[in-house]
């Protein structure tokens, strides 16, 4: 055994951690400051639907910057963009802090979105560098769980930090998160993606490969379904801080019980997933999470039409992050798992359309104000039909090996033995 072998075989073992807590990324960007977000409109002066828009500004500036980052990984190696990524993402989260208007704030955001999408794309891209058939997807059930207790440690950690400060402490405490960040990376990120398997060119082998994934009917249904489910599922991040605080009376403390409740279910739910897609069927998953999510988003239909308890939409609520939660796994697989070589553009475009869609569908639930459901249960509504609709598109074609357990098929492609 050489001397860098044991060091190779440490940081082997944590870079799976790592690569989990690069995920946080995003969640925690935009959901740390959640219960916050009625002060910091009343502190600003914006309508609910501007100060919405804070929101969807992150979610825009992550589509942006896992479409940039991806394709650059391929290029140029994951570590080199991801520690830029990180360095921007620390700025930006001060500058947010330090905003004296919205109009500030939400450009803020945008840019503070696109360094947060650097490390989502990375965490899929080097996972998928790394691991092959059920590991692999064993990987992204993981990290389907970790999007979730990002979901829950966020708006609990934000509504115990809003008891002593304010929204902007809230950035800065991003801001310090980030840091940590950037002290794990350099410590333990290494290279995932040798020069020899990086692509060449410039822009037009770029085009290339997004026309070869957009082409691949089986990619694009299950990119286009969990668009549409992340619609519904940042509709519900948006809306429901209004909701249970403005219309049912929560404090920002009971907010972010009832919202880890919910993202308890994500977790769990994304988990189970995950073996699901892993022993039963990756198709079969994906059709039952659709189906999940559709019963939550039809109660919260019922609860904008009807007067409902507040149990109902609680419960509303857990179902539909659930439903999405147990789609999020095979749809991944569906997605990456034929691409091993452009496996950053494959998760930019992943990336982007599950937060482009959410972005464009975040301000339409304060579109009647911050007391009313109806416009959350007709956007999550619709939003699950359409993924299901989107999701026709692959079934056709991905055809009986993919509707089998991943353990009783052909390995989906080697991986490297070794991390660069």
């Amino acid at each position: 055994m050489t001397a860098r072998q044991p060091a190779r075989a440490a940081h082997r073992r944590l870079l799976p951690a790592l690569l989990l807590l690069l995920t946080v990324f995003g969640p925690i960007s935009m959901d740390l400051y959640l219960p916050a977000l009625p002060a910091l409109a009343g502190e600003l002066g914006a309508a609910t639907s501007v100060a919405q828009l804070t929101v969807t500004a992150c979610l825009i500036g992550l589509a942006a910057g896992q479409l940039v980052a991806g394709p650059l990984s391929d290029r140029y190696g994951r570590r080199g963009i991801l520690l830029v990524g990180i360095v921007a993402y620390i700025a930006t989260s001060a500058l947010c802090a330090a905003s004296p208007t919205i109009e500030l704030l939400i450009a803020a955001r945008v840019v503070q979105g696109i360094a947060g999408g650097v490390g989502v794309v990375i965490a899929n891209a080097a996972g998928r560098d790394t691991y092959s058939g059920g590991e692999l997807i064993r990987f992204y059930g993981r990290l389907t769980v970790v999007g979730g207790f990002a979901a829950i440690v966020g708006p609990l950690i934000g509504g115990l930090l809003n008891t002593i400060v304010d929204w902007r402490g809230l950035f800065t405490f991003l801001a310090a998160a980030g840091a940590g960040i950037m002290i794990a990376t350099l410590l333990v990120f290494t290279e995932t993606l040798p020069a020899s398997r990086r692509t060449r060119g410039g822009f037009a082998p770029t085009l290339r490969d997004f026309r070869t994934l957009l082409t691949d009917r089986v990619f694009l249904g299950a990119v286009l379904a969990q668009g549409f489910l992340y619609a519904a599922l940042f509709a519900y991040l948006s809306g429901a801080t209004f909701v249970l605080q403005d219309i049912y009376g929560l404090t920002p403390q009971g907010y972010a019980a009832a919202f880890g409740l919910n993202s308890a279910g994500f977790m769990v739910f994304g988990y189970l997933a995950g073996r699901a897609t892993e022993r039963w069927s990756v198709t079969g998953t994906l059709l039952t999470g659709l189906a999940v999510a559709g019963v939550g988003a039809l109660g919260l239909l019922l609860s904008g039409t009807t007067p409902t308890p507040l149990w109902v939409v609680i419960v509303s609520l857990f179902t539909l992050a659930s439903g999405v939660a147990i789609t999020s796994p095979p749809a991944t697989t569906l997605a990456l798992a034929e691409y091993p070589d452009i496996a950053g553009t494959a998760s930019s475009l992943l990336g982007m359309v599950r937060f482009g869609f959410g972005g464009a569908a975040a301000p339409l639930v304060g579109v009647a104000g911050a007391l009313s459901i109806l416009p959350l249960g007709i956007v999550t509504t619709a939003a699950v039909a359409l993924g299901a609709v989107s999701f026709t598109l692959a079934r056709p074609t991905v055809g009986a090996a993919l509707s089998i357990p991943v353990g009783e098929r052909a390995e989906i492609e080697d991986a490297p033995e070794a991390i660069a």
